[in-house]
């Protein structure tokens, strides 16, 4: 087993297709085949199924693709940090926000601090839900993640970073004149929340079940473009942590008041992978992003 037959075989799972990956290889399809033959062979397992829709991974395969995403990652992090030796940071780091929370506020100054700080660095900002971005770090592709929750889960290790208050936020002009508002009169509101298995739809309906109600839900809404203007147009009123409500405060002419009796509140945290070291570029996103979060600490209730 080499890297350039895993590199090969990880191309070829991506692709689903030989001669597809033999053209972005770079290589005759007859030459991919024989390095595909050399690797099963030396494995003695059938790694790939050939159909006449392309390839998919045996069981066996999917094994080996996990553990080839791995192998190659570390290998190109030791690349990484040997370039960086005796010289200023350089390579490609790769860091999830959980969309419409805490961490989508930290994108910008993110992208500047380190563009200050290290410029040889790029960086590669993904917005997308908390479970998808946890199985990208377990998997290998990406190098942490900023997310609401922060349950232990074999192969990942969590960094608490800090905790919001969950808000109300609403077009109701009654609500205007209120700075805190009982959970309970919210069950007769119209809500606009995300699905289900989000983390803060989660926390919320974990909320109201503790009282005894549930929230009386209109529409999810899951795009935070279309969650504003919705409640901007008083298509209904949603929930978030404090940080994501002033943002929608200030962008609209809406208001926010916080949410008691009982008090909800939303757990941030650092995700990282439970067994791959971070590479030097990584280490220094980290401590940039660790710093970003202490500073947002300080300017929240």
């Amino acid at each position: 087993m080499n890297l350039r037959r895993l590199k090969y075989f990880v191309k070829l799972v991506d692709i689903g297709s030989m001669t597809q990956a033999a053209d972005v290889l770079h290589v005759a399809q007859p030459a991919l085949s024989q390095q595909l033959a050399t690797l099963e062979a030396e494995l003695q397992q059938q790694l790939l199924i050939r159909t006449k829709r392309g390839v998919t991974p045996t069981e066996a395969g999917k094994v080996l693709y996990g553990h080839a995403q791995i192998i190659l990652r570390q290998c190109e992090q030791a690349q990484s940090d040997i370039n960086a030796t005796g010289h200023a940071l350089s390579g490609q780091v790769s860091v999830g926000l959980a969309p419409g929370t805490a961490a989508s506020t930290l994108s910008l100054p993110l992208l500047r601090r380190v563009r200050e700080r290290h410029p040889g660095v790029l960086l590669y900002l993904n917005e997308n839900f908390g479970t998808t971005l946890s199985e990208l770090i377990m998997n290998g592709r990406m190098d942490m993640a900023v997310l609401y929750g922060g349950r232990e889960v074999h192969g990942l290790s969590f960094v608490s970073l800090l905790r919001e208050h969950l808000y109300l936020v609403s077009a109701d002009p009654a609500i205007s004149a209120l700075d805190e508002i009982a959970l309970a009169d919210l069950a007769d509101m119209d809500m606009l929340l995300p699905r289900p298995y989000n983390v803060m739809r989660r926390l919320v309906d974990e909320a109201f079940q503790r009282i005894g109600l549930s929230a009386r839900v209109v529409a999810e809404v899951e795009s935070s473009i279309t969650l504003t203007a919705a409640v901007a147009e008083h298509f209904g009123s949603t929930i978030l942590p404090e940080s994501s409500a002033r943002v929608m405060v200030a962008a609209t002419s809406v208001h926010m008041c916080r949410i008691v009796e009982p008090e909800v509140e939303a757990p941030l945290a650092l995700c990282l992978s439970g067994h791959l070291p971070l590479s030097v570029p990584a280490q220094a996103v980290k401590a940039i992003l660790l710093e970003l979060v202490a500073e947002m600490r300080g300017s929240l209730i």
